[in-house]
């Protein structure tokens, strides 16, 4: 049996998963840093590579992206939707089975978190600034026919209105969380329970042996990194151009590719002192107040908007959700090709990416937690959430809409700014916008500080603490890979940092349906002791 310098091993419950590997045996220290040789050196040099020539060449950084978005979308399509369908298919076998029985790191560990603090940490980490990018946004786009409707459904009609709310539940539903769910199980469960070291080629041990800890597992963490760090680039683009029209609209700061650097590098500043601060005072303090602050949010807004109205769409939306499910994770012969390639297949990448972050981040919270509590409190408290979520801040939109009140009428003209036009028909609008701007602040200050730990967790092969200027130096590449997809994009920003994502998402989503198989058979060499 070896030891390790991993806070996160457990006697190993099977001896096929005895090794001699231990969490930072490939490392390297220098400059005060303690990475792993190749994984940190082979990503930190892509990564700062794609920053110095998008600097150098943003026009033609930004075509070549969004030429290779729209052939990866045109040539794979079927794929991302068959393997996220598959991911939802495996959790709820998995929860229903007696796999589900398994308790993450034992029969006697305990949560380390109160449930509360739990499932806050657990939404702030899977949802962060997008929900509030596209919580009036999506649906409004989907009911005026912005880049399609879903299921071709015509426009502007009320079948378009719950179908509206429905489709945007749908992409922020149980195919992300499933995917989220997957990879943090399988981190959870091989470091905690078989005690391997804490990175995501652990989970491939049932399938490749001691050569997961050789260049297939550098591949493996490689790509996860990459994807990750494009992942959290992504929801910070979405941020700070969110922020920069809050700015815009509270006041009169004009919302500027130059506001948004500058957005993105203020915030980034303040990222540095959660990432010093540590999980427990830093991201766990931060998603309580995200929390408390989404939930005064959607009161308000209940309140001040058409409450009976909001009421009746939350009821509607879950079993329109339910309903349209099938039809609209089909992708055979689709009549909404624009719709489902421009919305569904951004959204698939976008979590894909987002899976090693949010899993790992998952993982790191959960031990003590049986697998079917894991997937319940996955799948169940995030999208109850999301679902009113949508049905308030969408729901409202719509009302405004329906009755031919405020700039949504016209329809969307800027994404980063529909928020803020529904509010700007709401009494105490500027009060209510700078609430929205805190929160959307925050929620950046947490996806990019989570991002970080999670990103150095895979580069410092596994080590369980590392150098605070190694989550610093991560912070740092996410922000400037969102201005690079700025800066690329110009004023079709929107698109390149769309196309970022999904460029990064295509290998590692082959990488998660390799892990769905180990994850499986390592599981399977536990269940006998439930």
């Amino acid at each position: 049996m070896r030891e390790q310098d991993n806070t996160y091993n457990n006697s190993i419950s099977n001896d096929d998963y005895r090794t001699d590997y231990k969490a930072g045996q490939d490392n390297v220290q220098f400059l005060g840093f303690d990475v792993h040789n190749s994984v940190f050196g082979v990503s930190a040099i892509l990564i700062i590579m794609f920053i110095v020539l998008t600097l150098i060449f943003p026009e033609y950084s930004g075509e070549t992206l969004n030429q290779t978005k729209s052939w990866i979308i045109n040539q794979f399509d079927w794929l991302f939707m068959m393997a996220i369908n598959f991911m939802i298919i495996l959790c709820i076998v998995i929860v229903l089975s007696p796999l589900g029985k398994i308790r993450l790191g034992g029969k006697s560990a305990k949560p380390e978190y109160s449930l509360i603090s739990w499932l806050c940490m657990l939404f702030a980490s899977g949802v962060g600034i997008g929900l509030l990018f596209w919580g009036v946004a999506e649906p409004v786009a989907y009911f005026t026919d912005w880049y399609g409707t879903p299921l071709n459904v015509t426009a502007r009609t009320p079948e378009a209105e719950t179908l509206a709310l429905s489709a945007s539940l749908y992409h922020w539903g149980v195919h992300g969380w499933a995917t989220y769910g997957i990879v943090g199980l399988a981190l959870a469960f091989f470091s905690y329970n078989k005690g391997l070291p804490f990175t995501l080629r652990s989970a491939f041990y049932p399938v490749f042996g001691e050569k997961c800890w050789g260049p297939i597992g550098n591949i493996v963490d490689i790509l996860a990194a990459i994807a990750t760090v494009f992942g959290i680039a992504t929801s910070l683009g979405l941020g700070a151009q969110q922020i920069a029209s809050g700015l815009d609209y509270v006041f009169g700061i004009p919302n500027t590719v130059v506001t948004q650097i500058s957005v993105i590098i203020l915030i980034t500043g303040v990222t540095y002192f959660s990432v010093v601060r540590g999980m427990q005072n830093g991201v766990k303090l931060l998603s309580n107040i995200n929390i408390v602050l989404s939930i005064l949010l959607l009161a308000t807004i209940l309140v001040l908007a058409s409450s009976s109205s909001i009421i009746e769409k939350s009821l509607a939306i879950f079993p329109s959700y339910v309903s349209n499910i099938i039809p609209l994770s089909n992708w055979y012969e689709r009549e909404d090709e624009v719709w489902y390639h421009g919305w569904t297949i951004f959204y698939w990448a976008w979590w894909v990416s987002w899976s090693p972050f949010v899993g790992i981040f998952m993982a790191k919270i959960s031990k003590g937690r049986t697998v079917r509590e894991f997937f319940l409190a996955v799948f169940i408290a995030p999208i109850i959430f999301i679902g009113i979520w949508f049905s308030v801040m969408g729901g409202a939109a719509l009302d405004m809409i329906a009755n031919n009140q405020g700039a949504l009428v016209n329809g969307i003209t800027d994404a980063s700014l529909a928020l803020y036009e529904m509010y700007a028909e709401l009494p105490f609008a500027s009060v209510i916008a700078v609430t929205s701007l805190i929160l959307t602040v925050i929620f950046f200050v947490t996806s990019a500080d989570s991002g970080a730990i999670v990103v150095d967790t895979i580069t410092s092969g596994g080590k369980a603490t590392s150098p605070t200027k190694q989550k610093v130096f991560w912070v740092t590449s996410s922000s400037m890979i969102a201005i690079c997809l700025l800066l690329g994009g110009g004023a079709e920003a929107l698109s390149t940092i769309q196309a970022g994502v999904v460029a990064t998402g295509l290998p590692f989503l082959i990488v998660l349906l390799l892990l769905s198989y180990s994850l499986v058979k390592g599981l399977r060499t536990e269940v006998s002791q439930y």
